[in-house]
């Protein structure tokens, strides 16, 4: 059987949750009754429907969008947190839908940062134009975002004239955003590209620059060069002839020598199979050996460019496949910091505050899971470096570089964080509200919550990607649940709580142990895969 034969099976609930995790933040038991006894073609077609585009972040101190308006001189990086929050709570509130997975692997693809660029209103433009482009064309994509503003500020673009050339973007354009740089053949040569190529490169980038105004890119002739540009053999000698706005179409000389080098870049079968590489790091698995380059990342590129470069097409024969499906893939992956925060608030179902009417308590809330996943190395909106978040391409590491010393501690405490609660504040008002994991009411959605066997059974069903052992969730009925308990102590417990729930010493009692368990649950090593 191929790798990339599709998977025959009707979704099981295990194999509905490991496809949510990986296109999602976190799995809802909702969700996963929402594809459960799916055929994997009705699954994906849910998961990569097209979406409506949310509305812009707010002030919530005003309760107004500031993404339109003029530059600030002041506070601008206060929008920034703003911004950062309004997308964890798009996270945490996503439908079923890969969309949010995919603006964030296209924002970790399409590197900019907010230190660099230091307009909230570049970078949410920029987003926005992710988000659009989430599930479409990845060459009408890097079109765009190789005028877009922030990137021009990003990489120097606005500042790359005929006179003095600038190779920023240029060289990333093709190193990072599409071509790869291939085996090395010579200091600063690679297979893919050469050192010439990427001066060349940067010549038809020229003219381009960002108008703060407007936050709009424009493009100015007269610091354009014009001139025949010659690329090497490594793109087949091909020559972007001299143009003019009278042999230019419309006149749009800039946007027509664009062009004419993407379709160079984009005729070279690296720049398919390395975007596909990409994928597949991001959603299966980081060891790409030569088998899976072979049966998975080649006739992947070749879907791709069959397909005139539409993203779709490929997540559906990649997410769809007996190979995303094989047990050495699930729990292969250690979660993100953003699949770790978002995946519990998702998981315990922990209510959220109301975005209309308690919009600055909302803010309040995951501005508080920004900074945590921020401490944990994971910062939207500010990537370490255009390279984006190393664990996936730093060899050999990969994945295990979430987990450090720096980490350990913040990722150990994240479940008690989010089970014992914290204290919001309104910044419009200073009013305050206490968010808390409400986990009786958690439990009953379960069935036999009585049962202790049951809630082991229940919960590590819910909260783990791989089974654990018989020996491990014994060690979570006798030593965590019930230390020194004989098991129908939780029974009686349960019911005689259920008899009278408003009884708050009883409450107490049953949701103390239900709280060590859940929280003990959560620093167990398997807790941090996916």
């Amino acid at each position: 059987m191929a790798l990339l034969d599709k998977y025959p099976a009707t979704l099981t609930a295990k194999t509905a949750e490991h496809l949510l995790r990986r296109t999602m933040f976190g799995a809802t038991r909702a969700d996963i009754a929402a594809l459960t006894g799916k055929s994997i073609d009705a699954a994906l077609d849910t998961l990569l429907k097209d979406q409506t585009a949310p509305a812009p972040p707010i002030d919530p101190t005003t309760g107004q969008t500031w993404v339109n308006g003029t530059a600030r001189t002041n506070n601008d990086g206060q929008y920034n947190n703003y911004m950062k929050a309004w997308w964890l709570g798009l996270m945490a509130t996503q439908p079923l839908s890969i969309t949010e997975k995919m603006t964030l692997f296209w924002h970790n693809h399409f590197v900019s940062s907010y230190s660099a660029v230091n307009d909230t209103r570049y970078m949410y433009k920029q987003h926005a134009l992710l988000r659009r482009y989430a599930l479409g064309n990845f060459k009408t994509l890097t079109r765009e975002i190789s005028t877009d503003p922030a990137m021009l500020r990003y990489l120097n673009g606005n500042r790359n004239t005929k006179a003095s050339p600038q190779e920023n973007f240029a060289r990333e354009l093709q190193e990072l955003f599409t071509i790869g740089k291939g085996p090395e053949i010579s200091a600063g040569n690679y297979t893919t590209y050469t050192e010439q190529d990427v001066r060349t490169a940067a010549r038809v980038l020229t003219g381009w620059t960002d108008n703060p105004t407007t936050v709009t890119s424009t493009f100015n002739l007269n610091q354009h060069d014009t001139e025949d540009k010659q690329f090497s053999a490594a793109y087949q000698n091909t020559i972007i002839k001299k143009r003019t706005t009278a042999s230019s179409p419309n006149s749009n000389v800039g946007l027509d020598d664009l062009n004419e080098l993407l379709d160079m870049i984009f005729r070279q079968t690296a720049t398919s199979e390395y975007i596909c590489r990409k994928l597949y790091r991001f959603f299966v698995n980081f060891d790409v050996t030569p088998t899976i380059e072979k049966e998975v990342i080649v006739p992947l590129g070749k879907t791709l460019r069959d397909n005139n470069f539409e993203i779709k097409p490929v997540l559906r024969q990649l997410l769809g496949s007996t190979h995303f499906f094989d047990n050495n893939i699930i729990g292969c992956i250690i979660k993100t910091p953003l699949d770790l925060i978002i995946g519990m608030v998702r998981q315990m179902q922990i209510t959220i505050p109301n975005s209309t009417t308690q919009t600055g308590f909302y803010y309040s809330y995951f501005d508080q899971l920004r900074s945590l996943a921020a401490s944990l190395q994971q910062d939207v909106f500010e990537l370490p470096n255009v390279a984006g978040w190393s664990v996936y391409y730093q060899e050999p590491l990969f994945y295990q570089i979430w987990i450090n010393s720096a980490t350990m501690p913040s990722r150990a405490n994240l479940g008690n964080t989010l089970t014992n609660g914290w204290t919001l504040v309104n910044r419009a008002t200073s009013a305050t509200m206490r968010v808390t994991f409400d986990s009786l009411a958690f439990l009953q959605q379960f069935p036999n919550p009585e049962d202790p066997n049951k809630v082991i059974d229940n919960l590590t069903q819910n909260f783990f990607a791989i089974d654990l052992t018989s020996e491990q969730k014994d060690e979570l009925l006798t030593k965590v649940l019930l230390p020194n308990l004989p098991p129908y102590e939780w029974t009686m417990e349960w019911n005689d709580y259920m008899k009278t729930p408003n009884d708050a010493q009883k409450k107490a009692m049953i949701k103390a142990k239900l709280d060590a368990l859940i929280k003990y649950m959560m620093l167990i090593a398997e807790y941090q895969i996916t």
